[in-house]
């Protein structure tokens, strides 16, 4: 039966996007990976690829149009042997899918189309591209019901989640056990991508396994923080002279990053501790690593003081894993990796793109991966499992020549460490008096998660790492 591709939830905030431009027509053949189409959201240009083989049937959604809510049907996508008519027959209109998945839920939208009878075919044939080769983290999302005709699963707690056809034969030559395979696609739909990365870390294949279940965690909602009123606009605007000033309107991004900083400070009690480190051994040994380091080819690379940064602070997180964690109303949230986010300045804004595993891998990987991250962030061409999640973050200004700052904690993040610039300053060693390279570092803690002497425990094993970085490589 045809498939409806879906306008997808490309971010946690995102209710709407503008569909930039399709880079398919209709009769396209399309395979699974194939990019079909721009999007455009409130915090960047995303590419989108098929998740389903087939021809595109119909383009529903004209390219340029704005304002499109997600789950909107923008294509319908033929499967092998089917023919355009099947598609006035089996798919309703944007309205009808739109009603139909918000029934129970009061998630209706209209659209402004003539409903159909006729059920929903198929969840969203469409995933973002990525170009890392990480696992995505992307943020949960309730699984709308299937529509009648879908083929799909059920996990442990009796919900049906979708399944493409290519993943589910993937899984089936596999031998891989679809109930242990978290979907990364669009309402949690399973792709290739998933079966891929179970099929490489063997945890999900067929056979007896014991089950244990998880009790439900209460996230904190928006509704609940404290409504603190903001001084109006025209008061603001009444204590300045008129024609003194140009008003410029908040892009999505801006006023995205002013709701979660707000939250922040709002809903985080934050508390600061703050070392200086002595870096004339790192950069001693990045002088020597990056002397040895192929020029060129695939494993070239060239480290900063950044990716030691970066790995001394995943390290300390395994050395003290109890600063490793996640507040929630329902419990702590104990992480068992340590994925650390990397601010990156953009136009407008920032992004802080993130670094799976970091503990796990090496310095080079990890100065070749930041470097494509960056690039990407500052073209706003992140997906939202590259900048979602996380466990701690990290916010450099050293390049800009500020000694130390304190930092506004990321959520859900429970730490996040403010990095400042190097310099020569006269240090006491011993009883001499000597110079060397140092760096002030401020580590901004989540009270409720971290307390004063386990934020102390994590700063003063990443200042080991930072001044010994042979640590590092063991």
């Amino acid at each position: 039966m045809p498939i409806q591709i879906l306008m997808p939830a490309l971010s946690p905030t995102m209710e709407e996007g503008k569909l930039a431009r399709w880079l398919v027509k209709e009769g396209d053949a399309v395979k699974s990976g194939k990019v079909i189409a721009e999007i455009e959201t409130d915090k960047a240009t995303m590419e989108v690829e098929a998740v389903d083989e087939g021809t595109v049937g119909r383009i529903l959604i004209a390219a340029g149009t704005e304002k499109v809510k997600v789950n909107t049907p923008i294509a319908v996508l033929l499967a092998e042997g089917e023919s355009a008519s099947a598609i006035a027959a089996t798919t309703p209109s944007p309205r009808a899918a739109a009603t139909e998945r918000g029934a129970g839920r009061g998630e209706g939208q209209p659209i402004a189309a003539k409903p159909a009878p006729a059920p929903v075919v198929a969840a969203s044939g469409m995933a973002m591209a990525t170009t890392s080769s990480s696992k995505p983290a992307a943020a949960p999302h309730p699984n709308p019901l299937p529509a009648s005709g879908e083929r799909g699963r059920t996990d442990l707690a009796g919900s049906r989640m979708s399944v493409s056809p290519l993943a589910r034969r993937l899984a089936k030559d596999g031998g891989i056990d679809l109930g242990k395979v978290t979907g990364s696609g669009p309402n949690g739909r399973i792709v290739k991508r998933d079966i891929e990365a179970a099929a490489h870390s063997g945890g999900a294949r067929s056979g007896p396994t014991s089950v244990a279940t998880t009790p439900s965690v209460a996230m904190p909602s928006a509704a609940s923080m404290p409504a603190i009123a903001a001084m109006p606009d025209d008061k603001i605007l009444a204590l300045y002279e008129k024609g003194s000033y140009e008003v410029v309107p908040h892009d999505g991004m801006r006023r995205i990053i002013a709701q979660r900083l707000t939250q922040s400070k709002q809903t985080v009690p934050h508390f600061y501790l703050s070392l200086d480190c002595r870096l004339d051994g790192l950069l001693a040994a990045r002088e020597r690593i990056n002397a040895a380091s192929p020029k060129s080819g695939p494993h070239a690379y060239k480290l900063s003081v950044n990716d030691f940064i970066i790995k001394a602070l995943a390290l300390g997180l395994q050395r003290v894993p109890g600063a490793n964690a996640t507040w929630t109303e329902g419990g702590m949230l104990r992480h068992r990796h340590s994925d650390v986010g990397v601010a990156v300045a953009v136009e407008g804004g920032l992004f802080t793109p993130v670094i799976r595993h970091a503990e796990l891998k090496t310095l080079g990987e990890i100065s070749n991966e930041m470097k494509d991250l960056a690039e990407r962030a500052r073209k706003r061409r992140l997906a939202p499992h590259e900048y979602q999640g996380g466990t701690t973050s990290i916010s450099n200004l050293g390049m800009f020549g500020i000694k130390s700052f304190d930092a506004v904690i990321n959520p859900p993040h429970g730490t996040i460490l403010a990095v400042g610039a190097g310099e020569k300053r006269a240090v006491v060693s011993g009883d001499k008096i000597e110079v060397a390279t140092v760096m002030s570092c401020t580590l901004s803690c989540d009270h409720r998660v971290v307390d004063g002497a386990l934020g102390a425990e994590l700063l003063n094993a990443f200042k080991q790492l930072i001044e010994d970085p042979v640590r590092m490589l063991v």
